[in-house]
């Protein structure tokens, strides 16, 4: 039976961190989160869970982590979802995501490998493939990122990947396509105002938090003429992020690179349909002109996640995922005010 030594979830008080959280206390692993709270929030990180307010770039505080959670010396893991996730920003500010997307996990590798903290799994993107000439994508096809952001993960992939070759040190990265949902038992989700995701978007448009969702482009070759894109609900995605961790540490010379998605796309208007048939409303439309850079389509291709974790999505419908993220927009007022004034962009 596998020991399960301590695990370090850096920015585990935002969206996709706070899942992986639950996911690994669901099953029994003992969990620790570094975050800084610029855009997490700190009622995402559950009882029972020890929470240090910090910068993952800060060997002092890291070595007192690891010391007091037990890790290192050949024991333990990191899952590092902490960084900056908005594409647009990168381009006006590439400093920024160079700096918190590279240059700090440059420091956090170094301070596992110096504590000798032997695994670590990667959030990583989609984005570092770039605009494919092929889709599904698969985890060979060319990354060639077409911003900043993109290549701010891409140069973190290539860290650990080298790190693995000269210490005793593995990883999984792991490469989302479109997150979306919320846990399903609602003990967190997407929290941050402002967001840019087309889900979030279209459950805050359903509940009168805007008076409307673009759509940019409606020109693409696809069915319908926008654009088409794999969303993954983020529970089954952080129950992947669970299994690839036991299987790093079952084959701790062995290092995995993994497309996270459920192979099927869906559309603009297809999404924006769903969410019209789960809120019982009518969300209002507004056609504008496509977005540089982005693709006709952008599906994975999950044959090897598939193949090498026992790995089953449970929520791999539409309907569910936008339900899951309905229930927790309606429970946002409830934590933060009705208003949502503590729900800020940062």
């Amino acid at each position: 039976m596998m020991t399960k030594h301590p695990v370090l979830v850096t920015g585990g008080a935002g969206y996709i961190g706070s899942h992986a959280v639950l996911a690994l206390k669901d099953a029994g692993w003992r969990v620790a989160v570094i975050d800084n709270l610029v855009t997490g929030f700190r009622f995402a990180v559950p009882e029972g869970v020890e929470f240090y307010e910090g910068d993952i770039a800060d060997a002092a505080l890291l070595e007192r982590i690891f010391g007091e959670q037990g890790m290192g010396r050949g024991t333990g893991a990191i899952m590092h979802f902490a960084g900056s996730v908005v594409v647009p920003e990168s381009v006006g500010n590439p400093l920024k995501y160079y700096n918190n997307n590279t240059a700090k996990s440059r420091a956090l590798i170094e301070s596992a490998v110096t504590a000798g903290v032997p695994h670590f799994i990667f959030s990583s993107t989609a984005a570092t493939y770039g605009i494919p000439e092929v889709s599904p994508v698969t985890e060979d096809t060319p990354q060639v990122p077409i911003n900043p952001y993109g290549m701010s993960k891409l140069m973190t992939e290539a860290m650990l990947a080298d790190v693995a070759r000269a210490h005793p040190f593995n990883s999984c990265v792991l490469r989302y396509f479109n997150v979306a949902g919320a846990d399903p038992q609602g003990r967190t989700g997407q929290s941050t105002a402002g967001a840019t995701h087309l889900i979030k978007v279209a459950v805050e448009a359903a509940l009168g938090k805007r008076d409307h969702v673009g759509v940019f482009g409606t020109d693409f070759d696809t069915p319908d003429g926008t654009g088409v894109r794999d969303y993954i609900h983020v529970s089954d995605l952080a129950h992947a992020h669970v299994l690839a961790l036991e299987a790093i540490i079952e084959e701790p010379s062995r290092s995995l690179t993994m497309n996270c998605g459920y192979g099927r796309g869906f559309s603009v208007l297809e999404v924006l349909d769903s969410i019209d048939r789960v809120a019982g409303c009518r969300i209002e439309r507004r056609l504008e002109s496509r977005r540089a850079g982005d693709p006709d389509a952008l599906i994975s291709n999950n044959d090897r996640i598939i193949s090498t974790l026992p790995w089953t999505p449970r929520y791999d419908d539409l309907d569910t995922i936008v339900q899951h993220a309905l229930n927790w927009e309606r429970s946002l007022g409830d934590r933060t005010g009705a208003s949502g004034a503590a729900i800020q962009a940062p």
